[in-house]
């Protein structure tokens, strides 16, 4: 095995990483102060208005170490890539699968079933006469 190539399905190298982009980011495009409220909306899919509430009512109680949270989640927190995802399909199978890991495998379960029911209707149709007989007819034209 080449140890330079990293593991299937893992871009960074790691066995132990997920492939799932839907992760907490910053979004200084939609954001007003580094982008934090904007992230933490957009991980977990509410308006940011609505976060920038809550951080604004904390504020009046718990100011400082608010202050100090938010200081670090700009520092700590990467800032969110442009084309996080491919499509919509993909973003929402991602956002799926993080908050409702349950209904995604069903999901990706009743796929699996459909895609085999339909490859045994291929061989159920390449083994049958059918298929032979018109193998035959076009091997007459030639």
């Amino acid at each position: 095995m080449d140890r330079s190539s990293p593991p299937h399905g893992s871009p960074h190298g790691s066995p132990f990483e997920s492939p799932n982009p839907h992760r907490l980011y910053r979004n200084p495009q939609q954001g007003v102060l580094g982008g934090v409220c904007a992230g933490i909306a957009d991980y977990f899919g509410v308006k940011p208005l609505a976060i920038r509430f809550a951080v604004g009512v904390g504020l009046c109680f718990f100011a400082f170490p608010l202050m100090i949270g938010y200081g670090i989640a700009m520092m700590a927190l990467p800032v969110r890539p442009q084309q996080l995802y491919r499509n919509p399909e993909e973003e929402a199978f991602w956002r799926t699968v993080s908050t409702k890991p349950d209904r995604s495998l069903a999901g990706l379960t009743q796929r699996f079933r459909d895609f085999e029911k339909r490859i045994a209707g291929c061989e159920a149709f390449v083994a049958s006469k059918e298929f032979e007989l018109n193998r035959a007819i076009r091997n007459l034209d030639r």
